[in-house]
This record gives C-alpha cells, sequence and structure tokens, in this order.
C-alpha cells in the first residue's frame, strides 16, 4: 500500500493543487470564457490531487459533486447521474469476482501453474502476463481482462518492485491489445458507430485487425521492455510453491469463472457476421458478482464487501462528470474553434497535434466519454483540412485508449490502481514515456501504413 501522509504533508500538497489550479483558470481566462476557464482550473486541481495523492482517490473523485455546482459549472443534477453510468457496475461485479478468488485462494492456485508454465524471470513473465492481457483483451472488453488478470499477478510475488510491474504489465497488455478488434474496447465501437450515422464506409471486423496489429505488436513489445527497465533480470521470483492440489471451493469457482468467459465469448458481437446476444456487458459481470452471495452457489458473506475499491467507481464517476462538464459548458466546441486554427497544417503536424491531445486528454476523464466528444470535432477538423477524415478519426480512436499515465484514462489503469500497489506516482511515471513512444508510434503507422489501405 502507499505511504500514509502526515497532515502537515497533505496541507501542502492541497497547496500545491489549489495553486496550479489558479494558474490553470489564469491561463484559461486568456483563451476561454470565465466559466470554461473554472472547469479549466478546477480540471487542473482535481489531477494534481490524483498525481501527488494529498487527499484520498475516493475524496477527490466525489469532489466533482461538490465543486461543480458550487462553481456554477454544471447542475448537481447533471453531475451526479454520472456516478451511476452502467460501467461502473460492471466494475463492482468484476471487484466482487475478486474478492472471492482471494478468499478461496484461487489466485495461488492459478499463479502457481502460470510459472510453472513460463519463464521465471522478470522480463519472462511480464512479457508473458502482458501478451496473455493482450490477446485476451483483443476479444473481451479491455476492462473485462484486466478484471480477471489483475487479482492474479498481485500474487505472483512478493516483491513490491515486481509486483507493480506486473500488475502495470497487465493493465497497459489490456489497453494495447484492446484495439486490436473493434469489440476490444469501447472507443473502437464509438468510432465505427460515428462513422456508420454519418455514412462513411465501415472498416470491416479483419480489415480492422489487419491495420492495428503491427501497432500493437509494436507497443506491447516497447511497454514490456519499458516496465523491465532497471530489474535484475537473473533474479527468480519463483515463490509460490505448485504443491497444493484444488479445493472444492476453488474447482467451483474455476467452474463459474470459465462459465462467464465462455459466456462473454458467446455475447461478443463479430459484426457483420455474428450480432452475439446483446446482453450488456456489465450486466454479466455484476451478475456473476451477486452470484457469489447466493448459498451453497457463491463464498461471501456482506462482510466481505468491505474490501472492495469503492474509491475506482467513483474515479469513474468524475471522470463521467468531467466530460459532461466539457460538452455543457461548450469547452469542447471551443477547443475545437481552436482545432480549427492548424487547418491548413501538413499531415505529419496534424496527426502529431490529434494524437498528442487526443492522448493527454483522455488522462483526465474516460477514454469512452471523450472520444465520443473528440469525434464530432475531428470529424469536422478532417472536412476542411488537407488529410482523409478517416486517418484523424483513427488515431483518435486509437490515442483514446493509449493513455498510461493516470488512474481515470482507462478502465485497466483504474483496476490496476484499485489493487493498493500501484501509486498514481508511480503510473504516471511509466505512463509518461509510454504516451510519447504511443504517440510516436501511432503517428509513424498512420503515415506510412493506415493512409494507403484505410
Amino acid at each position: 500500500m502507499p505511504h500514509e501522509k502526515t497532515p502537515e504533508l497533505q496541507i501542502k500538497l492541497l497547496g500545491i493543487g489549489l495553486l496550479i489550479g489558479l494558474i490553470a483558470y489564469g491561463i484559461g481566462l486568456l483563451v476561454f470564457n470565465e466559466i470554461q476557464a473554472r472547469l479549466v482550473g478546477l480540471i487542473a486541481f482535481l489531477v494534481t490531487m490524483w498525481t501527488n495523492e494529498g487527499l484520498p482517490v475516493g475524496v477527490v473523485s466525489l469532489l466533482p459533486i461538490v465543486l461543480f455546482p458550487t462553481l456554477g459549472i454544471i447542475s448537481i443534477n447533471a453531475t451526479a447521474p454520472n456516478y451511476s453510468n452502467p460501467i461502473i457496475y460492471l466494475f463492482l461485479g468484476g471487484f466482487i469476482l475478486a474478492v472471492a478468488t482471494e478468499k478461496t485462494h484461487l489466485h495461488e492456485f492459478i499463479s502457481s501453474k502460470i510459472l510453472n508454465v513460463f519463464p521465471s524471470t522478470p522480463r519472462g513473465i511480464i512479457f508473458s502476463l502482458a501478451t496473455t492481457s493482450a490477446v485476451l483483451s483483443s476479444f473481451l472488453s479491455n476492462t473485462t481482462t484486466a478484471l480477471l488478470l489483475i487479482p492474479i499477478a498481485s500474487f505472483l510475488t512478493s516483491d513490491m518492485q515486481l509486483k507493480i510491474r506486473f500488475i502495470l504489465a497487465i493493465a497497459y497488455g489490456a489497453s494495447i491489445g484492446g484495439i486490436i478488434t473493434p469489440i476490444g474496447t469501447p472507443p473502437n465501437m464509438i468510432l465505427l458507430g460515428f462513422m456508420q450515422k454519418e455514412g462513411m464506409e465501415m472498416i470491416p471486423f479483419i480489415k480492422w485487425i489487419m491495420l492495428v496489429a503491427p501497432l500493437a505488436s509494436m507497443m506491447l513489445v516497447v511497454s514490456c521492455f519499458v516496465l523491465t527497465f532497471g530489474l535484475k533480470f537473473n533474479q527468480n521470483v519463483r515463490e509460490i510453491e505448485d504443491n497444493k492440489a484444488i479445493t472444492k471451493d476453488q474447482k467451483r469457482l474455476l467452474w463459474i469463472l470459465g462459465g462467464l468467459v465462455a459466456l462473454l465469448f458467446v455475447n461478443s458481437p463479430v459484426k457483420p457476421y455474428y450480432n452475439g446476444l446483446g446482453i450488456n456487458e456489465s450486466v454479466i459481470l455484476l451478475g456473476f458478482g451477486l452470484l457469489m452471495f447466493f448459498p451453497k452457489v457463491g463464498f461471501l458473506q456482506w462482510s466481505d464487501s468491505k474490501k472492495i475499491p469503492y474509491e475506482i467507481m467513483f474515479l469513474f464517476g468524475a471522470g463521467f462528470s468531467i466530460a459532461k462538464a466539457f460538452s455543457d459548458t461548450g469547452l469542447a466546441s471551443a477547443i475545437a474553434g481552436y482545432l480549427m486554427m492548424i487547418s491548413d497544417f501538413s499531415p505529419l503536424f496534424l496527426i502529431l497535434c490529434v494524437a498528442a491531445l487526443v492522448t493527454f486528454t483522455t488522462e483526465i476523464t474516460s477514454n469512452t466519454a471523450l472520444i465520443s466528444i473528440a469525434l464530432p470535432i475531428i470529424f469536422a477538423l478532417g472536412q476542411v483540412a488537407d488529410i482523409r477524415i478517416e486517418l484523424l478519426m483513427m488515431v483518435a480512436t486509437i490515442c483514446a485508449s493509449y493513455a498510461f499515465m493516470l488512474p481515470i484514462a482507462t478502465p485497466p489503469n483504474a483496476v490496476a490502481m484499485s489493487t493498493g500497489v500501484v501509486s498514481t506516482s508511480i503510473m504516471a511515471r511509466f505512463g509518461f514515456v509510454l504516451n510519447l513512444l504511443a504517440i510516436g508510434l501511432t503517428t509513424f503507422i498512420a503515415l506510412s501504413y493506415w493512409q494507403f489501405f484505410l
């Protein structure tokens, strides 16, 4: 767990957050109207507090409910419903399953099996975890993949440095692999829905895979090298001995989890060939989570629910609230207006700008919410710029998933944060490097590959 901070240090960190917020507000007044500048300042304050951890994550995440109405940004009726977004219940179901896995010690059994299959060096484990996560998230949602795998990674070793990197390997692998298919992450599906709405030619399933697989492969390799930087490669991480037979409870939970994975696969559409079952994944995950409390089936009592990291659900509520405020205050439209000023620049500069803007903006709001706001802006920019609209929208969609710095950026980041092992500052250090690499590689692939085949 991150170290507890003294009250004196918390006051200092809170002061830093307020100062940065006021500076951002002053800068915002130069380019936006007064209400929009307030939102810019408040977002800067929230991001600073999430990063320096001067206040608990859950407390910072609930502040928009108080501050948005108080500062006249959006009303409480517009803010509070964002904390009951369906994706939040997907998290709740996943967290309940994770608690059941821990209570039955199934994670220890599975961990021992993983360590018997893959090399037990830090690099071998990191590559195997990231690759497994990426492959699964290309068919399941990246959120679901992270929820299923990260609890297992948490128990592979007691070495805190290794544990942090194992957890991040799964989180980053899930985000990286989520772009491989249209169903891997919500922004992909939002793009296809937007293209259909605008009467644009849809990207077929197989063509999508061929377009993004090279980028995902490169990102997977570089992310693993970043995570293994500074580790001793001859260090053995085999700490869980494979000397226990599976128990009756573990076997029952394993069958339940197997049924969950099978249902998720059957439910996943492969359009235009298969429409799936049409069940919302939030319903599936929450349903299986609640099953853990049923007698003779599950393993939990209500007292076990205290282990659920509710602060992460508040975190995503804050992200959706910020996205709502972006839209309602006109800040999104104002940014779109400024983007029109760069429409005469070269394709390279345009793509770099879009990639960087989306990647770093996604850090302060959920990628699902952001891409819903960004696509109409990018579409309008593409209509007046000397570049294909599809290319710019593809770059924006991929970069919405390739944000690695803050827990609010993508669902896998939030799941990693929920373990209590990964602090925001550690995630930000690794994530900043990966953000820059993602921007560079996405721009390279867009100009050297996508523009010829989109």
